[in-house]
């Protein structure tokens, strides 16, 4: 699935506009542990689903592979944290959506857990 249609998905706002909408997502992460998303292994190309908008977010994503993150509730990450996502070329987005909702309907349009448990 490609980044423009998850942002459909989402009904969400690029927070970076440079952002390729091309980029595909192979599946979905979701966690405000980022310790958790270090422990269990990730698959490339995934989506993070947070309410965290801190650096680690970030820091965190380059790490695990993780091509973009979806921020929830609204919820803004501050001028470092997009700025440093654009360096590490992560894609960002702010979405209304509850981590809940984002996550089913991500499921509902066929992409899977980043852990691999649900194939």
């Amino acid at each position: 699935m490609t980044l423009k249609k998850v942002i459909e998905i989402l009904g969400a706002e690029m927070v970076i506009t440079t952002a390729d909408m091309g980029t595909e997502i192979s599946s979905v992460c979701s966690s405000d542990l980022m310790s958790d998303l270090l422990h269990f292994s990730t698959t490339p190309k995934s989506l993070l689903v947070t309410g965290l908008i801190n650096k680690q977010v970030v820091r965190t994503a380059e790490i695990a592979d993780i091509k973009a993150i979806a921020f929830v509730l609204d919820k803004r990450p501050d001028k470092e944290t997009i700025e440093m996502a654009r360096q590490k070329g992560i894609a960002l987005m702010v979405t209304r959506l509850s981590r809940y909702t984002a996550c089913g309907r991500l499921y509902a349009e066929g992409l899977r857990s980043c852990t691999g448990e649900d194939r």
